[in-house]
């Protein structure tokens, strides 16, 4: 077979394109490997707009920049023309190995996609030897198409939860679709709060949703979030997710530690001992720090074994047992509570629990959570580390639709 037939095999031409020239440049470092593709004389070619078979009125020179063949650089040009169609006059065609406006093919593009999901875009720059700003202008090309024709007719039941995006409480909050087994999320806002709810709304309705059909939403315990979602999702129940009952007694919990650590001697490795399970996977020290923890007259003692006692709420199998050990848990930690203000944290956070009580008693009525929202936050989080952040807002949420969204097929010529 001969080279300039294995090259247009290659390339993916058929009529009535083909490779009519071929040259290695060794002159620069790295070498580029020339392609050279033409139409046949006297062709016709589709209307962009009707698709009507037209004679060419003019051809115009581009070049794209392909995969290396082998370590050469490849670029790949033609002479592209414009039909003189009799309905809608001179136009620019497209060529079937990129999309219009890019100086990639369209093989570039899905190389240079599949590489960023799975490092930095610098990196990936690096590696394909163009710049950062180059590929970002594909990622947003992609990303931006494919989120444009999201179809949300479906969506009934949805998570959300804010995610730092940078340091000085910056956010981005996630929504997604809690029925999609598979890249989740639906949309990504800048901010946190009740206007990205409004937000939400605004583009499940510019994607065929229905704020009448959401029938459940699950999120955290945001006075924010639960009053936003009350006004803007009027027949959904509201979940409170376990997660985040845990988070709150845990946080409480090391702000009394630290609280009285200040004024008193407490035992080492305690800081991550009282996060873990007593019976959980312990390092010696810890073990032996929660030994001395549980003998002791210390105030997180008593902070601990609160924490502890939502494993027992958590077993709950039935949602009349879950309310009833609820009422009993609250009734119990009140009774163990000190007079020290040391436990303020703890007070917040129990009466948290009794006014979110329903809402948290909801997940035992529910088939959904968002522990695959929580577990997403720790892929945007090493993508945003890995990266060593990014500018700004928008660009991050690029990167999470990109991680997790159902975007569809990226590669289909526009």
């Amino acid at each position: 077979m001969e080279s300039d037939t294995i090259l247009a095999l290659g390339l993916g031409l058929s009529p009535p394109w083909h490779l009519v020239g071929q040259r290695l440049d060794t002159t620069v470092n790295p070498h580029i490997l020339h392609l050279d593709v033409a139409a046949d004389r006297g062709s016709l070619f589709a209307c962009p707009v009707c698709g009507r078979a037209c004679k060419a009125h003019d051809f115009t020179e581009f070049t794209w920049r392909h995969l290396n063949f082998f370590q050469h650089h490849c670029h790949i040009t033609a002479k592209v023309p414009r039909t003189n169609c009799p309905d809608h006059g001179v136009l620019r065609i497209g060529v079937p190995w990129a999309r219009e406006g890019s100086q990639f093919t369209l093989l570039f593009e899905q190389v240079a996609l599949t590489l960023i999901r799975e490092m930095p875009v610098l990196a990936a720059a690096r590696i394909m030897a163009t710049t950062d700003q180059r590929l970002w202008r594909i990622v947003k090309h992609y990303v931006g198409k494919a989120v444009e024709g999201l179809d949300l007719s479906s969506v009934s039941a949805i998570g959300l939860d804010e995610t730092a995006a940078k340091r000085g409480h910056t956010y981005v909050t996630v929504f997604i679709d809690l029925d999609r087994k598979d890249k989740p999320v639906v949309f990504v806002t800048p901010g946190k709060g009740k206007d990205t709810v409004t937000q939400f709304k605004n583009f499940l309705l510019k994607h065929g949703g229905q704020p009448g059909r959401i029938v459940e939403v699950v999120c955290d315990m945001s006075a924010a979030f639960i009053a936003a979602v009350g006004e803007v999702f009027p027949n959904a129940a509201i979940t409170v997710d376990w997660f985040h009952v845990v988070k709150l007694f845990n946080d409480a919990l090391q702000k009394v530690r630290r609280a009285e650590a200040r004024r008193t001697r407490m035992p080492k490795a305690l800081h991550w001992a009282v996060l873990k399970r007593a019976d959980g996977n312990l390092t010696e020290a810890q073990s032996e720090a929660l030994a001395e923890l549980e003998s002791s007259d210390l105030l997180t003692a008593i902070a601990w074994q609160i924490k502890e006692k939502l494993r027992w709420i958590r077993k709950a199998d039935t949602v009349q047992a879950a309310r009833w050990r609820i009422t009993s848990f609250l009734r119990h930690a009140r009774e163990i509570l000190a007079e020290d203000a040391i436990l303020d944290p703890v007070r917040t956070a129990l009466n948290t629990v009794e006014h979110h009580s329903q809402r948290i008693i909801q997940r035992w009525e529910s088939t959904h959570s968002n522990a695959r929202l929580e577990g997403l936050n720790g892929l945007f989080q090493a993508a945003r580390a890995r990266a060593r952040g990014y500018r700004n807002t928008a660009t991050f949420a690029t990167m999470i639709y990109l991680i997790a969204a159902q975007l569809g097929d990226f590669f289909k010529s526009t």
